[in-house]
C-alpha cells in the first residue's frame, strides 16, 4: 500500500495499516511527517516547544510514536508527480527526492523514484484559495495559511502589525497564533458571518468541540484585543515597496461593496485567504469522479468505506472536502481498514466471534463519528462560500493571474469582445492560468470572473433585415441560432448568480519534471536496471511494495506542469 501525504489523515492511514500487517510506504514533499495542519521546525531549529502553536498537538504526537516502530516506509521529501495503473491492483508512483545517489541523479539534482503498490491512500492535503482585490501582489501580502505556515516552520512572523482577512475558520486559528507569537492584530476582517452555522443547531450539537474550540480562539482575541469585524473585507492594498495599509470595506449579501464604507488601517503586513480547494490533481489525472462542495470547490466522490471511483485507490482529509484534522483522521483511519480487507481478502479479528462483534461495533462507531464530522465540515463550507459579489472589488488594471500577469480588464475583455464563455477559453485567448501554478492561483478567480462578465439572456438575440434576398432561410438560421444564444445566456445568468467554481482542472504533471524523467518512462518498470525490491522488516500478509530508481538518460532542462488538452468528462486524461 502507498499512502501519498504525511498529514492527518496520511498518518493515520499508514499506522493503521502497518498494524494490520500490511507492508506500507508514505511519501510526502515535506522532510518529516504533520502535513500542513502539524507542521512544526526541523530539528535544527531546536524549538522547546513546538506545541505551542497548536492545538490538539497531542493526536499528532501519539500518531508520530506509532509511526517509528511500525515498519512503514516512509518517503519523505520525495514529490509525487504523477500515478499510474498497469493492472487492477498495481499501481505505480512516480516521485523526484533530492535524497542522495550519486548514480541516479539529474543535472538538477533531483533522483526520479517509482514505488509500486496493490492500492493507493490519497491524503494529499489542501491549498488556499486567493480571490485577488488591487494591491494583492504587494510584498507584504501573504496567504492566511502562509502566514501560519512561516511561524509554525520557521518561527517568523510576516510582520509586526498583521491584519488578517478573507473567510473561513482558519482566520481565527491565524489571528490567535500571530497574536499569541508577539505580533499586533488590529482587526480580523471575516467577508461572511457566522449565522449561517445556526442554521443547523442539530450539526452544532453533535460536535460540540468545535464550540469549545471557537471559544478558545475568541478568547485569546479579546485577550489580545483584536476586533471582530463579519460582513467586511480588504478590497485594496496600499504601498509602494511593501504594503503600508488597506481599505477595508462593508460588504452586502453577496459580497458587494457598498459603496461610501471604505476605511484605511495601518499595516505592514496582510495575512488574507478565503478557504481551502482540496489538492486532488493526482486523482483528476485519473478520471476519478468529483463533486461540487457547498463553497463551490470540487472533492473527490466517496464510497462509504472512502474508496473513490476508480477502484483500488481510496481518499481520506480535505482531498474529500476540507473539514479538519479530527475528521483526516477518522477517515485515514476508517480507508486503512477498508484495505486491509481488500487486500487479505478477511476482516481483521475473526479469531473469535466476540472480538469480531466488537470491531464490527467500533467501525460503525467510526463510520457515525466520520458522518458527523463531514455534516459539520459541510456547514461550516456553506456557512463562508464566497458570494457572488466579489469581482466588483476588481479594477480593470488588477493582476488576477501572477504568474503571466494577465489583468480582469483582459479577462473582460475576452468575455466581452471575442465571445469566451468558460475559464479554458479565456485561458486560450489570455494565457491566465498557463503559468507555473498552472492555475492553482487563479483558476478558481478566473471563472467566477468570466461568469460576472458574461452577458445575460437575450443579449445577443438578433435576426437579418426581411429585405435580405436569403431572408427565409437566413431568418430560420438566425432564430435557432438566437434559441442557442439564449439558453447560454440563461445558463451564464444561472452561473453568474451562483459563481461556479470551474470544473477539477486536469493537469498531466502535479510538479515540475525533468524531460529524463519523461523519456524514461516507457521502460518496463520490471526491466528498469537499478532495481531495489523493498523488503518489509515484519511478516506481511501482503507483498511489500517496491522502490525502484530510474537512472537519467540525458540533461534536458526541467519544464512546469502542462496543461493536457479538455478531456471527455469522467474518462481519463
Amino acid at each position: 500500500m502507498a499512502v501519498l501525504g504525511a498529514g492527518p489523515a496520511g498518518l493515520a492511514g499508514a499506522v493503521s495499516a502497518a498494524e494490520l500487517s500490511l507492508s506500507v510506504a508514505l511519501l510526502d514533499s515535506a522532510g518529516q511527517p504533520g502535513g500542513q495542519y502539524y507542521r512544526h521546525p526541523p530539528p535544527a531549529a531546536r524549538a522547546t516547544r513546538p506545541e505551542a502553536l497548536h492545538h490538539d498537538w497531542q493526536v499528532f504526537a501519539d500518531l508520530r510514536d506509532r509511526l517509528a516502530p511500525s515498519g512503514v516506509t516512509r518517503l519523505f521529501g520525495h514529490d509525487v508527480w504523477t500515478i499510474t495503473r498497469a493492472a487492477k491492483d498495481d499501481w505505480t508512483v512516480h516521485a523526484l527526492t533530492d535524497e542522495d545517489d550519486s548514480n541516479c541523479h539529474t543535472e538538477q539534482g533531483r533522483r526520479p523514484v517509482t514505488v509500486r503498490a496493490r492500492a493507493i491512500l490519497l491524503a494529499t492535503g489542501s491549498y488556499e484559495r486567493h480571490l485577488p482585490f488591487p494591491g494583492w501582489t504587494l510584498p507584504g501580502v501573504v496567504g492566511a495559511g502562509g502566514a501560519q505556515a512561516m511561524l509554525k516552520s520557521g518561527l517568523v512572523l510576516p510582520g509586526r502589525r498583521v491584519v488578517v482577512a478573507g473567510s473561513g475558520p482558519l482566520l481565527l486559528a491565524v489571528a490567535a497564533s500571530l497574536t499569541s507569537a508577539g505580533a499586533e492584530v488590529p482587526e480580523l476582517i471575516e467577508a461572511s458571518g457566522y449565522l449561517g452555522y445556526a442554521r443547523r443547531p442539530d450539526v452544532l450539537a453533535a460536535q460540540p468541540q468545535k464550540l469549545t474550540e471557537a471559544v478558545r480562539h475568541g478568547a485569546a482575541l479579546l485577550r489580545h484585543g483584536v476586533r471582530l469585524r463579519t460582513r467586511h473585507a480588504v478590497t485594496e492594498a496600499h504601498g509602494t515597496d511593501r504594503v503600508e495599509s488597506v481599505t477595508v470595506t462593508r460588504l452586502d449579501r453577496d459580497w458587494r461593496p457598498v459603496p461610501g464604507t471604505g476605511r484605511r488601517i495601518a499595516c505592514d503586513a496582510l495575512a488574507v485567504g478565503h478557504g481551502l480547494i482540496p489538492q486532488i490533481d493526482l486523482a483528476t489525472g485519473l478520471g476519478c469522479a468529483t463533486r461540487r462542495t457547498a463553497d463551490g470547490t470540487h472533492a473527490l466522490e466517496l464510497g462509504p468505506l472512502q474508496e473513490t471511483s476508480l477502484r483500488g485507490m481510496w481518499s481520506a482529509g480535505e482531498t474529500s472536502g476540507v473539514g479538519g484534522a479530527q475528521l483526516a483522521v477518522a477517515e485515514g483511519t476508517l480507508a486503512a481498514l477498508a484495505i486491509a480487507a481488500r487486500l487479505t481478502g478477511r476482516r481483521p479479528a475473526t479469531a473469535s466471534y466476540s472480538r469480531a462483534r466488537r470491531d464490527v461495533r467500533a467501525l460503525r462507531a467510526l463510520r457515525r463519528s466520520r458522518d458527523r464530522m463531514r455534516a459539520f465540515a459541510d456547514v461550516m463550507a456553506a456557512a463562508h462560500a464566497p458570494g457572488p459579489g466579489w469581482p466588483g472589488w476588481l479594477s480593470d488594471d488588477t493582476d488576477v493571474c501572477r504568474c503571466e500577469e494577465v489583468s480582469a480588464g483582459r479577462v473582460r475583455e475576452a468575455v466581452r469582445e471575442y465571445g469566451a464563455r468558460d475559464a479554458r477559453t479565456v485561458k486560450l485567448l489570455t494565457r491566465a492560468g498557463m503559468g507555473w501554478c498552472q492555475g492553482r492561483m487563479c483558476g478558481s478567480a478566473v471563472a467566477c470572473l468570466v461568469a460576472s462578465a458574461t452577458p445575460r439572456t437575450g443579449a445577443f438575440t438578433s435576426t437579418p433585415s426581411s429585405d435580405h434576398p436569403l431572408s427565409a432561410k437566413a431568418g430560420a438560421e438566425a432564430q435557432a441560432e438566437a434559441q442557442a444564444e439564449a439558453e447560454a445566456g440563461a445558463e451564464a445568468e444561472a452561473q453568474a448568480d451562483n459563481t461556479p467554481a470551474p470544473a477539477p482542472d486536469r493537469r498531466l504533471l502535479a510538479t515540475p519534471v525533468p524531460l529524463v524523467t519523461l523519456a524514461a518512462l516507457p521502460e518496463p518498470p520490471d526491466a528498469a536496471p537499478h532495481e531495489a525490491p523493498y523488503t518489509a522488516p515484519h511478516d506481511s500478509a501482503t507483498p511489500a511494495p517496491s522502490i525502484t530508481t530510474t537512472p537519467p538518460l540525458t540533461t534536458d532542462p526541467p519544464i512546469g506542469p502542462v496543461s493536457p488538452p479538455h478531456p471527455t468528462e469522467g474518462q481519463p486524461s
